[in-house]
C-alpha cells in the first residue's frame, strides 16, 4: 500500500461520538491497514483514536530500507508531529478534557516514551510495544503498560532493564509483560512475525489498562 505524506492522519470516533482521547504511533512501517485497524479497534472500545503518519513515503518493503528511511527522517520534524498530534486529539470536540493515553509500535513506543515524559500533564497512560528509550523520566506522570517479545533484535534485555527501573525510581506504575516464543512485531497482524494469541493477550491488557487509566467509570473485562 501507497501511503500519504507526513502529517496526515487516520481518526476514529467511537459509536458514542465522544471518549477518552488515545493517540497511536506507528511502528517504521508507517500507517498501514493493520495501524488503521487498530485505529478502528480502539474506537470500538470506546475511545477517540487518532494515528498520525509519522513518515513520508511509500511502505518499506524490507527492515533494512524501513530503517535507513527512518536514519533520513528529521528528529526534530518527528518530535513536531508528534506534539502537535498530541495538540489536535486533545483539541477536537469529541475527546474528553482528561489527559490521553499513547499506544506506540516499535519506533512509535519510544516516541511515545519521549512525549510522555515531554508534555507530562497530557499524558495518562501509556502503552509500549517492544520499544524503549533512554531519556529522562523524572517530569512523567503517566502508568506505563510494556509489552515485549520474549527475542528482540532491537530491544536488548539490558534496555528493558534500564527503562523499566528508570521508570520505578522516579515511583511511577509500571507493568511489563513478556510473551513466551515472540519476536519483534509479534502484536502486527500484517507482519510474518505475528502472533495470534500473545497479540490478543496484549489486546486485552491494553484496552483493560487504558479503560482504568482513561476512563474508570467504564466496566472492564
Amino acid at each position: 500500500m501507497d501511503r500519504r505524506r507526513a502529517g496526515t492522519g487516520y481518526l476514529a470516533v467511537p459509536d458514542a461520538g465522544s471518549g477518552p482521547g488515545v493517540l497511536v504511533l506507528h511502528s517504521w512501517w508507517g500507517l498501514t491497514p493493520f495501524v488503521h485497524d487498530l485505529t478502528e479497534r480502539l474506537a470500538a472500545a470506546g475511545f477517540v483514536t487518532l494515528a498520525p503518519e509519522l513518515l513520508a513515503g511509500d511502505t518499506p518493503p524490507n527492515p533494512a530500507d524501513a530503517e535507513a528511511r527512518l536514519a533520513e527522517a528529521d528528529a526534530d520534524e518527528l518530535a513536531h508531529l508528534v506534539r502537535s498530534s498530541l495538540a489536535t486529539l486533545q483539541g477536537l470536540p469529541a475527546t474528553s478534557e482528561s489527559p490521553v493515553g499513547i499506544v506506540g509500535l516499535s519506533m512509535g513506543a519510544s516516541l511515545g516514551l519521549w512525549l510522555s515524559a515531554r508534555v507530562p500533564d497530557a499524558v495518562a497512560a501509556t502503552v509500549v510495544f517492544y520499544g524503549a528509550q533512554d531519556i529522562d523520566f523524572r517530569p512523567a506522570r503517566s502508568a506505563y503498560l510494556g509489552h515485549f517479545a520474549e527475542t528482540d533484535a532491537f530491544v536488548s534485555d539490558d534496555d528493558l532493564a534500564l527503562l523499566e527501573a528508570e521508570l520505578r525510581l522516579n515511583d511511577l506504575e509500571v507493568e511489563f509483560h513478556r510473551y513466551p516464543a515472540t519476536t519483534h512485531w509479534f502484536f502486527e497482524a500484517d507482519r510474518p512475525e505475528h502472533d495470534a494469541a500473545a497479540a490478543g493477550l496484549a489486546w486485552e491488557r491494553t484496552v483493560r489498562f487504558l479503560h482504568q487509566r482513561l476512563d474508570p467509570s467504564t466496566p472492564t473485562p
